[in-house]
């Protein structure tokens, strides 16, 4: 009878046991089929822009009911994409099944921002032209960065102009521009003999013409090119002073060189404003009392087509800043005064004596830099840097001016950095035929070669495989932002800023876009990389975030900024840099944000309050990464008529 007992208690103990078992496994089941669908039908990837904001949520009804009250003028000429957008049912985004995080986004109070004046519809924040009559104008200082101060802030949205369209797509946007989006004609009447601009109804015709190249840039760049070596990819990067609409710049794009084109915010009216409307990249910017924002040894090629800049004076400083922007073997190229003076002296209304003077002047100080000079023919002259210091040393030993810069002296740091009256040193090199720093493979090889500042180890904890896979992530990153941005692949996204660019890796994988992408180091991020960017055959430029970008209203496409809020969270108002991005995102533009939840969520209640649609979704390799992105679109919307 005991052996029978146990026995039966065994079975039953087994039995209990095949139950919970039982009872483990299918609850277990219904979690993960319940997580499954849950992903699936809040993660699903919008075929379409307007499909990836009708899925919101965040009481999307009230911000567009908002949106349609305060605007002033609807587009006549709008894509479809918003007219979908406005019609379609809002579904609330969830993200408790992913994350167990408890998102209060709907019971938040929306702030919305109202459109500032009409006047400041091209409001440049740091260049603005009342507030420098405050300054010197000594070395041109009053048309430097000057920034507000806090009682100068704006807290509002700058207005597009009444009738403002979206720019023409590239290639035809390099001819053509809607009067309506930059309503000056002040250059077609200034310059109509030098046919730089021209006004056809209500568009403007870029003929690519120029003070100095009045058969054309592409003309001019031809003849360039039968004096140093253009096509083969060892000249990549380039730099124009002085740019004007940037033509040289938009004709050397089709020979595979990208220009760093700039020009001050003066009396000439939206010269850099043009030139990005055009789809050329541009900047303001004026050689004055501070150092360039860039890195030492950054562009293969330097070019000033009369741009004013007096290089003789103040011992040839302005040269020297060239000097130190220019890459060993690199070219400076000068035409207009004085180059040719014997042929044009008497239209420039200049004497002869002062003319040489001037020429002689700019010799002198291109031989202290050791410069070769390699030829000078019709309106053109072309110096070229030596690849290293072995044989300039000898000669600065021996004539001592302009002598060479201190160790201590950074030569790629240049954020609000005084002009020095020194030569930046090159890294030392161990034979007369080697290039200092580090030989650079041609273009395209370049853009994914390993950089010569990688190999020496300037990088903190960066190294050649480091670089290798930063590559390889922005490969899928970029395949992700496709899918989730059909747009992409169609041309829709011209001029591109990376706000936060660190090697240039998504630079680097938009290469295959007809697109430009216009590479910000902040000046408080962790590594100054910057020179990789450079090196890599991209351009790009410092900024500190705190302050407004050097550019116009309404000048980039598509804007990335990939962990950049994490940069800037706790040293200024983050509400300030999301009305930058506003101000210099084209209506309807794109923006991409790469953060952690909590912080996307800040910027999204933010961004509600801008006209902004946007949407969470999950990083590229899925829902478990704690990075997410936010994908926002800026709403057409203009300023009323006058």
């Amino acid at each position: 009878m005991q052996k029978m007992a146990k026995e039966n208690s065994s079975h039953h103990l087994a039995e209990a046991k095949r139950k919970r078992l039982t009872w483990i496994l299918c609850v277990s089941g219904l979690c993960i089929l319940s997580y499954v669908l849950g992903s699936w039908q809040n993660n699903t990837v919008p075929t379409s822009s307007s499909e990836a904001y009708s899925r919101m949520g965040c009481d999307e009804t009230t911000t567009t009911t908002r949106a349609r009250t305060t605007q002033t003028q609807t587009n006549p000429s709008s894509d479809d994409n918003l007219s979908s957008l406005s019609s379609s049912e809002p579904v609330e985004l969830d993200f408790e099944s992913h994350h167990k995080l408890e998102l209060k986004i709907t019971n938040q109070t929306v702030k919305y921002f109202e459109p500032c004046d009409m006047s400041l519809s091209e409001y440049t924040p740091c260049e603005d032209r009342e507030r420098g009559r405050r300054f010197d104008r000594n070395m041109m200082k009053y048309r430097e960065r000057h920034c507000p101060s806090k009682d100068e802030l704006l807290y509002c949205l700058i207005p597009p102009p009444p009738n403002y369209k979206i720019p023409f797509k590239w290639p035809q946007s390099r001819d053509y521009a809607w009067y309506d989006n930059i309503p000056h004609k002040e250059l077609s009447i200034e310059k109509a003999i030098q046919n730089w601009i021209q006004v056809e109804g209500e568009r403007f015709r870029f003929p690519g013409g120029g003070t100095m190249f009045p058969r054309g840039a592409d003309a001019y760049i031809d003849d360039i090119a039968r004096l140093i070596p253009l096509t083969d990819g060892a000249i990549r990067t380039a730099i124009d002073t002085g740019c004007g609409v940037a033509s040289f710049g938009a004709y050397l794009l089709k020979r595979d060189i990208v220009a760093m084109s700039f020009a001050p915010r003066d009396t000439h009216e939206a010269q850099v404003q043009f030139a990005l409307e055009r789809g050329v990249p541009a900047i303001i910017g004026i050689m004055g009392s501070r150092r360039l924002p860039y890195p030492a040894r950054a562009f293969d090629l330097a070019h000033c087509s009369r741009c004013l800049i007096p290089w003789f004076q103040n011992d040839g400083l302005y040269l020297t800043e060239v000097d130190r922007v220019l890459r060993p073997g690199g070219y400076w190229i000068l035409s207009g005064p004085p180059i040719n003076w014997k042929k044009y002296w008497k239209g420039w209304e200049r004497s002869q004596e002062d003319l040489k003077q001037e020429q002689d002047s700019i010799e002198d100080a291109a031989r202290s830099l050791c410069w070769k000079k390699v030829t000078e023919k019709g309106d053109l002259s072309i110096w070229q840097k030596p690849i290293n210091h072995i044989e300039c040393n000898k000669l600065k030993r021996v004539h001592k001016s302009p002598p060479l810069c201190s160790k201590s002296d950074l030569p790629d740091f240049a954020w609000y950095k005084d002009l020095e009256s020194c030569v930046t040193p090159l890294p030392e090199a161990n034979s007369p035929d080697e290039f200092a720093g580090g030989a650079l493979e041609d273009w395209p090889d370049r853009a994914f070669a390993v950089p010569p500042r990688i190999i020496r180890g300037t990088i903190p904890d960066t190294n050649a495989e480091k670089f290798r896979e930063d590559n390889e992530v922005w490969k899928e990153r970029i395949a992700y932002y496709k899918q989730i941005m059909p747009e992409l692949s169609k041309g829709r996204f011209r001029n591109i800023m990376d706000m936060n660019a660190y090697l240039g890796g998504f630079a680097a994988a938009m290469m295959k876009y007809p697109s430009w992408v216009m590479n910000v180091v902040p000046v408080d991020a962790e590594k100054q990389t910057l020179g990789v960017i450079f090196e890599r055959g991209f351009i790009g430029t410092y900024q500190d975030w705190c302050e407004g970008f050097s550019t116009y209203p309404r000048t980039y496409d598509l804007i990335h900024a990939g962990g950049l809020f994490s940069i800037y969270e706790n040293r200024c108002d983050v509400t300030l840099l999301l009305l930058e991005m506003d101000r210099i995102l084209r209506p309807e533009g794109t923006v991409v944000f790469r953060d952690t939840v909590e912080m996307l969520t800040k910027i999204q209640s933010i961004t509600n309050g801008m006209r902004w649609k946007s949407r969470i979704l999950d990083h590229e390799k899925g829902p478990f990464n704690p990075e997410k992105i936010l994908l926002a679109v800026k709403s057409y919307w203009t300023g009323p008529s006058s």
